[in-house]
């Protein structure tokens, strides 16, 4: 154990966040999602797991060390629903509610579309797989710098 690291945080997550650099991004998806085969063409590649821990929460644990990007268009991405890109489904909203406490001033989350999300994720640094059971709970968080 390590003072003032949250225990579920993993070896694995770790190293991982502390390898990338400004601008890397982090690809953090539900159950669902196709995260072996993706995760083979990130930089790290191989999945990072945390189990029993959903997607907001997942993005709470990395966010409560890496700093969100606010030099670039978007500090977060979150998958859109298919066919309603605008709506919001309650996995959207307790994630947006962490991302919003983190971001930097002025920074922006973005939607995408789902098949755009899966081609956007391949190029990423690092998947995170969760056990999130709801629909679309897919996020990419972009890391900034510490001033």
């Amino acid at each position: 154990m390590l003072k003032t690291i949250d225990p579920r945080m993993t070896p694995d997550l770790m190293d991982c966040l502390m390898r990338m650099g400004h601008g890397d991004e982090i690809v953090i998806v539900d159950a669902n999602y196709p995260a072996e085969s993706t995760a083979v063409h990130t930089v790290n590649g191989a999945v990072v797991r945390l189990p029993a821990i959903d997607a907001p929460e997942a993005i709470r644990l990395i966010t409560g060390l890496m700093p969100l990007d606010g030099f670039a268009d978007y500090c977060a991405l979150r998958m859109e629903i298919d066919n309603s890109p605008d709506e919001l489904g309650d996995v959207h909203r307790a994630a947006l509610a962490v991302i919003d406490s983190e971001k930097p001033e002025g920074a922006a989350v973005k939607g995408i579309e789902r098949q755009g999300f899966y081609q956007h994720a391949r190029k990423a640094y690092a998947v995170v797989a969760t056990t999130e059971a709801r629909p679309f709970g897919c996020f990419v968080l972009r890391k900034g710098v510490i001033f």
